[in-house]
């Protein structure tokens, strides 16, 4: 889907963030998917460049350099993509982009879900309280556990990393 920017936003931003104003994965009350949607795709991608640039930072590295993880992951997409257009065709174009858009929604559907309306409170000291299983949201049935690998049961993702 050349969503690549999700294996670091996901653990470094999302993490911290869930179920927070500040973080673009954690759906808000009376937001729709359609609303949803544009602001975690682009909100996700802008929090992973931020966060590659500093532990690059930290690192002593530039931003546009090898050791950029996202660049690395960006560059297999486009790799495997310009292969498949050069094995069969500019007519894929079409299905790449297609399947690209629909594997994306479907990620972001489940995002979507988990965490809809669902906020931590902030202390005093303006830190958020700890993320806990209450901050997402479960569905422990046979058939979902067997269709989703578990992937329904997100408040121990969460609460027990």
């Amino acid at each position: 889907t050349g969503y690549n920017h999700f294996r670091i936003e996901h653990p470094y931003g999302h993490h911290k963030r869930a179920a927070t104003p500040e973080d673009p994965a954690s759906s808000r009350m009376g937001e729709t998917f359609y609303e949803f949607w544009p602001r975690t795709v682009i909100g996700s991608f802008k929090s992973a460049i931020e966060i590659e640039k500093n532990r690059l930072k930290r690192k002593g590295k530039e931003f546009w350099s090898l050791d950029n993880e996202l660049l690395q992951g960006w560059g297999m997409s486009a790799a495997f993509h310009a292969s498949m257009v050069g094995i069969f065709g500019k007519g894929t174009i079409p299905y790449l982009a297609t399947q690209a858009f629909y594997g994306i929604s479907l990620f972001e559907i489940i995002n979507y879900i988990e965490h809809y309306g669902l906020l931590r409170q902030k202390k005093e000291n303006g830190q958020y309280e700890r993320t806990m299983p209450e901050h997402s949201w479960n569905n422990n049935n046979v058939v979902t556990n067997l269709f989703l690998y578990q992937l329904q049961r997100h408040s121990d993702h969460h609460a027990y990393p």
